[in-house]
């Protein structure tokens, strides 16, 4: 069993948000990613935002550089 992580200098914002989270299952990282986005950026919890995230989501850690915007 590994990490999942999500960074939010992969998504597009006008927030310039550096947050980056990891878990050890997808499930909660995604659960806890939509209530950033919700709560910071906000967003709707749709099925359009968690179909984005879970492309953005990644096993491992969080570097510690900027990753490349998509």
């Amino acid at each position: 069993m590994g990490r999942y992580f999500i960074d939010c200098r992969e998504m597009p914002s006008d927030k310039k948000c550096t947050l980056a989270m990891a878990a050890d299952s997808e499930g909660e990282l995604m659960e806890a990613a939509v209530q950033h986005a919700v709560a910071m950026h906000g967003h709707k919890d749709t099925p359009e935002l968690r179909g984005e995230m879970k492309k953005v989501i990644h096993r491992g850690t969080p570097p510690a550089a900027a990753p490349r915007a998509a």
